[in-house]
């Protein structure tokens, strides 16, 4: 076997196997009697970052009866925002139940993909992570299921190799370290953090945790779903539907606040008004509070407390500052101020680089991704899953894909539900390519930044959805989830361009 060996064609290759890939294979067979398709994933086993995300105290912030796939509902969770263990252990269930787990290809790293014009087909090249081969395969459809929660942020500190204790990033969680009576350092307080310090508070001698920004926090109560409920969900029809069905709707309400004019600024400041109140009421007397309830910015991200955050900063082996570090000691850090905080183990809860884009992708004449997207003026595509240029590729999450209040399964199920409809004549074999025409692609992302200029997501304190190069948000669906189920079901019309060369171009025309 060559170092560039060639595996045979296959019909589909989906790239990444966390809920986008999974959800992906399930709808494949379900819909489009579609078997012939592989799953590869750099990590050893599915499960995408539910599988990588291991640290103590790990869960769903979002109610899990939404938190799931709509063709696979699960009335066996033990709470209303159960761990990540249960979460794993769902999407394994799901794998199993619907025979996608014969199609993973794990240890595997997705490095280029490459389109042939004479066979309109997709040439992937992949590693082999324990070999380190290189090949290829060719596939008609290519599918990115690829997340942004991949690469976790890099932790550059002056004194970093002198530094003799532990130093794990939240993605990356080491189960054989200990941290039992152990001096604890812990970098970020986004949700990782809210769920990580509690979990190890009784375990650790001291927790010093360093913030750059404050966060909302607000109550948010993990009740127990016991076996009565569980029963009901189980053998009563309709109950377990409806409970997802009052999650959207409550959590879809809550997206006004997300406005610049009309109701927007007034929930924003209900909203902040209640998180001042839960942090003072729950952790009373602690010098941070004032930092906390005068730096709450309305624009700032919610974090809801299920693990009961706010209510361990009283405890008096935690110390929470803003002091930025500076330096790594053998045992300690220093900070700008000149302190020195003792330190046999650090934990990383900085979030990730959101590099999913960066792998080299050449479309027609040789066009790479990142020519496309200059030649844009940022990064986009049309209704978050296709690029012109690019046939037969598709994301699952691409740009401009994520909402700041509600499930991410729902948006990764709508947008498989669009793919599934475009590439159906390719994968029956009607057609042999379909892309989206370039002015559809211009006018939808002329409309999107339009709509995003609207919200408060268009400002720097969203850096995170932010492409510091263009200023653009190239996260963010600025409408409704009832306009992305529109959008990706019914708002369909003359938008994509298939191949013209087949008989059936009439009956692919049928879904213009």
């Amino acid at each position: 076997m060559t170092s560039f060996d060639k595996r045979p064609i296959t019909k589909v290759i989906v790239i990444g196997a966390g809920f986008s890939g999974l959800a992906m294979a399930c709808q494949l067979q379900r819909k489009l009697n579609c078997d012939d398709f592989t799953i590869y994933d750099r990590s050893p086993a599915p499960g995408g970052a539910w599988w990588a995300n291991k640290y103590p105290g790990c869960a769903v912030d979002i109610p899990a009866v939404f938190y799931s796939l709509s063709f696979a509902s699960n009335p066996n969770f033990s709470k209303v925002f159960p761990s990540q263990a249960e979460i794993l252990d769902y999407f394994n269930n799901v794998a199993e139940r619907f025979d996608v787990t014969r199609h993973v290809v794990p240890n595997t790293e997705w490095e280029g993909a490459y389109w042939q014009e004479l066979t309109s087909t997709w040439l992937v090249k992949l590693k082999d992570l324990s070999t380190g081969q290189l090949y290829y395969q060719e596939c008609k459809i290519l599918i990115s299921a690829v997340g942004g929660l991949v690469n976790p942020n890099q932790f550059d500190v002056p004194g970093i190799d002198d530094f003799q204790g532990d130093i794990i990033h939240t993605a990356r969680w080491k189960t054989d370290v200990s941290l039992h009576d152990k001096d604890v350092i812990v970098v970020g307080n986004g949700c990782s953090a809210a769920q990580l310090v509690p979990a190890i508070a009784d375990e650790a001698k001291s927790i010093s945790q360093f913030i750059r920004t404050p966060q909302h926090y607000l109550q948010n109560d993990n009740l127990q779903i016991n076996y009565k409920w569980r029963f009901i969900f189980r053998y009563v029809p309709g109950v377990l539907l409806l409970f997802r069905i009052l999650v959207f709707l409550f959590l879809e309400s809550t997206a006004i606040r997300f406005k610049v004019t009309g109701s927007g600024p007034k929930a924003r400041n209900q909203s902040a008004e209640r998180s001042r109140a839960y942090i003072k009421e729950n952790a009373p007397g602690r010098p941070i509070n004032d930092h906390y309830a005068f730096g709450l910015l309305q624009n700032q991200r919610r974090v809801f407390d299920s693990c009961k955050y706010v209510s361990c900063l009283q405890r008096s082996n935690i110390h929470l500052t803003d002091d930025p570090i500076t330096a790594l000691l053998p045992r300690s850090i220093q900070t700008k101020s000149g302190r020195e905080y003792p330190a046999d183990t650090i934990v990383l809860a900085t979030g990730f680089s959101l590099t999913q884009y960066d792998v080299e992708l050449v479309g027609r004449n040789g066009q790479t991704r990142a020519q496309h997207w200059n030649d844009f003026g940022y990064k986009e595509a049309y209704k978050s899953i296709a690029m012109s240029e690019f046939p037969n590729f598709f994301y699952v999450l691409g740009p401009n894909s994520g909402k700041g209040h509600t499930s991410t399964i729902y948006s990764i199920e709508n947008y498989i539900d669009l793919i599934v409809q475009v590439i159906a004549p390719v994968i029956r074999d009607q057609s042999t390519f379909v892309e989206v025409k370039a002015d559809s692609e211009k006018k939808y992302n002329e409309t999107l930044h339009e709509a995003i200029g609207k919200t408060i997501f268009n400002n720097s304190c969203f850096s995170y959805f932010i492409d510091q190069k263009t200023q653009k948000n190239w996260f963010i669906y600025p409408w409704s989830s009832f306009d992305m189920w529109y959008d990706t079901h019914l708002g369909l019309s003359n938008e994509w361009i298939y191949d013209v060369s087949l008989p059936s171009l009439v009956l692919c025309e049928s879904l213009h």
